[in-house]
């Protein structure tokens, strides 16, 4: 937040709301990446495949998502609402399939519930564009 507070151009969010988001997103990308890494440790590896993938690219558009959110200098509103709906898309996606494994391992329970937050603070400053 105080980067964020610190930036002497007018944002056009609430900065907490945004900061938060910011939060949310590189929780989840960190999630996301111990996730597959966990999942690729596993004895049924070959059973996880789509999960792990589908972690790897929820990390990725978190992490895309996030760098966009922390620039304001001739700011688009529309890029940042592509973005954040695509990564609203993506975690849910992600929270889908790791519900999936999660009362086998433990570790999928908690990437669900990180993509399952950032969801809704994505789909939270979404609403905040419009």
């Amino acid at each position: 937040m105080p980067m964020l507070e610190t930036h002497p151009g007018h944002i056009g969010l609430d900065r907490g709301k945004l900061a938060e988001t910011i939060d949310a997103l590189t929780a989840c990308a960190q999630t996301c990446t111990a996730c597959a890494d966990a999942c690729l440790s596993e004895e049924s590896v070959a059973e996880l495949t789509k999960c792990i993938r589908t972690d790897l690219d929820c990390a990725d558009v978190c992490t895309a998502t996030a760098r966009v959110l922390s620039r304001h200098t001739s700011y688009d509103a529309n890029i940042t609402r592509s973005v954040l709906e695509t990564c609203a898309l993506v975690c849910r996606s992600c929270a889908d399939e790791c519900e999936g494994h999660a009362t086998m391992h433990e570790h999928c329970r908690i990437c669900a519930e990180a993509c399952r937050r950032c969801e809704r603070a994505c789909r939270d400053l979404l609403a905040d564009l419009t």
